[in-house]
């Protein structure tokens, strides 16, 4: 196994997640275009809804990038890091607005597997990550995602606990 790489995965993966947050907290309500501009789908629901913004996505495929060399890794690399797992989220959001599941509510598994598996699958030939790393990445982002979470709410930088 490549523990360093998956190390790096796992701080990159944090930043990329936690970028749109810290986004929202400087930016406040401006900058906030939703990704999917309020667009109804035939379910009655949006999209991906009102919390998925260009200036989340923005942020985090920016700040992952700007982050990748301090730990070794080309911006390239930590761009396409940020990207992936934003797609990610937002497959999640998706499949939580079909299961007419509000903005910001908490799918376990959904919400954290989709997002790390993706960035995992996106660099694992740059980052030479065996299956067993990327399940082993899966599943402590699945752990620390939600632990740093509950963090992220007590020292108020996230509106909801998960």
């Amino acid at each position: 196994m490549h523990n360093s790489a998956i190390l790096r995965m796992m701080a990159l993966l944090i930043v990329a997640n936690g970028a749109p947050v810290l986004a929202k907290k400087i930016c406040g309500r401006r900058f906030s275009i939703p990704l999917d501009s309020g667009q109804m789908l035939s379910d009655g629901q949006p999209l991906f809804g009102p919390s998925k913004t260009f200036r989340g996505v923005a942020a985090a495929v920016l700040a992952t990038a700007a982050a990748s060399p301090l730990l070794g890794v080309e911006p390239k690399t930590g761009a396409k890091i940020g990207s992936a797992a934003m797609a990610g989220d937002l497959i999640s959001s998706f499949v939580k607005r079909r299961l007419n599941m509000p903005p910001s509510s908490q799918a376990l598994g959904v919400d954290q597997i989709p997002e790390s598996l993706l960035a995992m699958l996106a660099c694992r030939d740059t980052l030479s990550l065996t299956p067993t790393d990327v399940a082993l990445g899966v599943t402590m982002f699945f752990g620390g995602e939600l632990a740093l979470s509950r963090l992220l709410y007590r020292i108020h930088l996230r509106d909801v606990p998960y």
